[in-house]
Protein backbone atom coordinates (compact mmCIF):
# COMPACT_ATOMS: atom_id res chain seq x y z
CA UNK A 1 0.00 0.00 0.00
CA UNK A 2 1.54 3.47 -0.94
CA UNK A 3 1.55 6.12 1.91
CA UNK A 4 2.95 9.52 1.49
CA UNK A 5 4.67 11.98 2.97
CA UNK A 6 3.92 16.24 3.10
CA UNK A 7 6.42 16.57 0.46
CA UNK A 8 4.54 14.54 -2.03
CA UNK A 9 6.90 11.41 -1.91
CA UNK A 10 5.27 8.06 -1.86
CA UNK A 11 6.43 4.79 -0.49
CA UNK A 12 4.85 1.12 -1.46
CA UNK A 13 5.64 -1.58 1.24
CA UNK A 14 4.49 -3.71 -1.25
CA UNK A 15 7.60 -3.61 -3.06
CA UNK A 16 9.50 -1.00 -0.91
CA UNK A 17 9.25 1.36 -3.91
CA UNK A 18 9.36 5.32 -4.00
CA UNK A 19 7.77 7.94 -6.62
CA UNK A 20 6.38 11.03 -6.76
CA UNK A 21 3.16 11.55 -6.25
CA UNK A 22 0.96 12.65 -9.40
CA UNK A 23 0.02 16.35 -8.19
CA UNK A 24 3.74 16.66 -8.11
CA UNK A 25 4.09 15.46 -11.35
CA UNK A 26 1.69 17.43 -12.65
CA UNK A 27 3.15 21.05 -10.55
CA UNK A 28 6.51 20.26 -11.96
CA UNK A 29 5.46 20.43 -15.76
CA UNK A 30 7.64 18.94 -19.06
CA UNK A 31 10.40 16.95 -17.39
CA UNK A 32 13.99 17.27 -18.67
CA UNK A 33 16.30 15.75 -16.05
CA UNK A 34 16.33 13.35 -13.06
CA UNK A 35 19.23 12.39 -10.59
CA UNK A 36 18.94 9.08 -8.06
CA UNK A 37 21.30 8.35 -5.49
CA UNK A 38 23.39 5.59 -5.90
CA UNK A 39 22.38 1.70 -4.79
CA UNK A 40 24.05 1.48 -1.29
CA UNK A 41 23.16 4.84 0.05
CA UNK A 42 22.01 5.15 3.39
CA UNK A 43 19.81 7.88 3.74
CA UNK A 44 17.43 9.68 6.49
CA UNK A 45 14.04 10.36 6.18
CA UNK A 46 13.31 14.14 5.10
CA UNK A 47 16.91 14.22 3.77
CA UNK A 48 17.29 15.54 -0.06
CA UNK A 49 18.53 12.45 -2.25
CA UNK A 50 17.49 13.38 -5.51
CA UNK A 51 16.83 15.80 -7.80
CA UNK A 52 14.30 16.42 -10.46
CA UNK A 53 14.11 19.13 -12.78
CA UNK A 54 11.38 20.87 -14.69
CA UNK A 55 11.27 23.10 -17.82
CA UNK A 56 9.77 25.90 -15.16
CA UNK A 57 11.86 24.69 -11.73
CA UNK A 58 14.31 22.72 -10.20
CA UNK A 59 12.91 20.33 -6.96
CA UNK A 60 14.58 17.78 -4.95
CA UNK A 61 12.95 14.54 -3.78
CA UNK A 62 13.21 13.81 0.06
CA UNK A 63 13.26 10.19 1.86
CA UNK A 64 10.18 9.25 2.81
CA UNK A 65 11.91 6.91 5.22
CA UNK A 66 15.12 6.25 6.48
CA UNK A 67 17.03 3.08 5.44
CA UNK A 68 19.17 1.96 1.89
CA UNK A 69 18.66 2.98 -1.58
CA UNK A 70 18.28 -0.57 -3.04
CA UNK A 71 17.85 0.00 -6.86
CA UNK A 72 17.29 3.37 -8.85
CA UNK A 73 15.13 3.30 -12.17
CA UNK A 74 17.40 4.07 -14.67
CA UNK A 75 15.25 3.96 -17.56
CA UNK A 76 13.89 6.98 -16.11
CA UNK A 77 17.29 9.03 -15.71
CA UNK A 78 17.27 7.86 -19.31
CA UNK A 79 14.06 9.49 -20.09
CA UNK A 80 12.99 11.59 -17.21
CA UNK A 81 9.64 12.87 -19.49
CA UNK A 82 8.56 9.17 -19.46
CA UNK A 83 7.39 10.74 -15.59
CA UNK A 84 4.65 12.87 -16.97
CA UNK A 85 3.09 10.03 -19.37
CA UNK A 86 3.37 7.43 -15.98
CA UNK A 87 3.44 9.69 -12.89
CA UNK A 88 2.98 6.71 -10.34
CA UNK A 89 6.33 5.34 -12.25
CA UNK A 90 8.63 4.49 -8.84
CA UNK A 91 12.03 6.35 -9.04
CA UNK A 92 14.10 3.97 -6.34
CA UNK A 93 13.67 1.31 -4.16
CA UNK A 94 14.43 1.63 -0.19
CA UNK A 95 14.84 -1.21 2.26
CA UNK A 96 13.45 1.07 5.31
CA UNK A 97 15.63 0.65 8.75
CA UNK A 98 13.14 2.03 10.83
CA UNK A 99 9.68 0.87 10.69
CA UNK A 100 8.02 3.02 12.67
CA UNK A 101 8.55 6.26 10.49
CA UNK A 102 6.00 4.81 7.81
CA UNK A 103 3.43 5.46 10.81
CA UNK A 104 4.50 9.19 10.26
CA UNK A 105 3.03 8.63 6.63
CA UNK A 106 -0.33 9.68 5.14
CA UNK A 107 -2.61 7.10 3.57
CA UNK A 108 -4.18 8.45 0.08
CA UNK A 109 -7.40 9.83 1.45
CA UNK A 110 -4.75 11.66 4.11
CA UNK A 111 -2.89 13.02 0.95
CA UNK A 112 -5.46 13.77 -0.99
CA UNK A 113 -7.39 15.99 1.83
CA UNK A 114 -3.95 17.47 2.79
CA UNK A 115 -4.05 18.99 -0.72
CA UNK A 116 -6.97 20.79 -0.24
CA UNK A 117 -6.59 22.04 2.64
Amino acid sequence: MKRYSPTHEWFDDDDNSVGISEHAVQELGDLVFLELPPVGTMVTVGESVAVIESVKAASGINAPLSGEITAVNEALVEVPEALTQTPNTWLFKLAPNAPEELEELMDETGYLDSLEG
